[in-house]
């Protein structure tokens, strides 16, 4: 498959993703502020870290990529 063909898919599936997530955005809500995700908030400092959510992205898109390869 020639290199344009992948550039074109990636770029097709950002967009999907963006509209998905402006058009329920609001539903999503709850992502980012799952148990296990690190939020410190001082005074003059803020400091995040979304491992949970990371973690369920990752898997999410080992599976997505799992099944991509197995059908194509």
């Amino acid at each position: 498959m020639p290199t344009g063909k992948y550039i074109v898919i990636i770029g097709v599936v950002i967009v999907v993703i963006g509209l998905v997530v402006w058009l329920a955005g609001d539903k999503l809500s709850w992502f980012g502020h799952l148990p296990g995700d690190i939020r410190v908030e001082r005074k003059n400092m803020r400091f995040y870290a979304p491992i949970t959510s990371m973690l369920l992205l990752s898997i999410l898109f080992s599976l997505l990529l799992w099944v991509f390869r197995r059908f194509f």
